[in-house]
């Protein structure tokens, strides 16, 4: 294989040939003064798929994570979720269609004066009329969802591991009970234990919840234990995406060295 089309890849005999985008991205084009990240680059992300975005550095994996839920501004792109086109959407609608997301940042990006509870709180505050009792019960649910003890709600992010800031970050993109979540590098700074009980989490939370995710990661292990798909960001574009076998056997040679390097192989078997 050496490159799978995003609409091509989303056909999976075992269920069915109609399959609904979650997220597709046609002509992405974003540039930083002189430096082009991406160049007219195309994406499906599949509803109900788990699909991780790999890459070497500088191929603006966050950079697309961060375009998609509007943070960063492309210089040109097609971008619909749902198939709602967000920059023709009026800000009421554009609200409602981003309470269907939640974030996971890299470092967490908790409020630092903040409790868990009230981190996870902080969505709901701004996006419901819920009175703040159940805003607390919800987001104590949240909490547990996300694998933290009951204690965890009242502590403040500094007092946190790292693996429990990251579990705490997750409780808080679960808030809104979205459809989908972004998530940039989870296991990032994690000891090897706690990486692998966080991407258990991952897949479990998406099989129960039925969420579809969108994760950018560097980490091997996490897309053996995660992801339905894989994606791969060089030269500006999706250079390839399909299952993780399916990668495995396009012979570009970034492709090649991450996978049969010493880590890839004993990651993947």
């Amino acid at each position: 294989m050496t490159s799978v089309s995003p609409s091509a890849s989303i056909s999976h005999p075992e269920q069915g040939p109609e399959r609904e985008i979650a997220v597709r991205v046609r002509g992405l084009t974003n540039q930083f003064g002189s430096k082009i990240v991406h160049k007219d680059l195309d994406l499906d992300l599949v509803a109900g798929e788990v699909l991780g975005v790999i890459g070497g550095s500088g191929t603006g994996k966050s950079v697309l994570l961060r375009t998609i839920v509007g943070l960063n501004k492309p210089r040109a792109a097609d971008i619909e979720v749902f198939g709602q086109r967000i920059d023709r959407l009026h800000r009421t609608s554009r609200v409602a269609l981003e309470r269907r997301w939640g974030v996971m940042f890299q470092d967490g990006a908790l409020f630092s004066t903040l409790t868990v509870r009230e981190n996870v709180m902080a969505p709901m505050r701004e996006h419901t009329q819920l009175s703040r009792s159940l805003m607390s019960e919800l987001a104590d649910m949240k909490i547990g969802l996300a694998g933290l003890e009951p204690d965890t709600a009242n502590r403040l992010p500094g007092d946190l591991s790292g693996g429990m800031r990251k579990r705490a970050a997750l409780a808080r993109a679960l808030a809104l009970d979205p459809d989908i979540l972004f998530l940039d590098e989870p296991t990032a700074g994690l000891d090897p234990i706690s990486a692998a009980r966080f991407d258990q989490l991952i897949r479990s939370l998406s099989e129960s919840l039925r969420l579809t995710v969108f994760l950018v990661t560097h980490d091997l292990d996490t897309l053996v234990a995660t992801c339905d798909r894989v994606a791969v960001l060089n030269y500006g574009k999706v250079l390839a995406i399909g299952t993780l076998e399916e990668v495995r056997a396009n012979p570009d040679p970034w492709i090649q060295e991450y996978f049969s390097g010493p880590r890839g192989r004993a990651a993947v078997g």
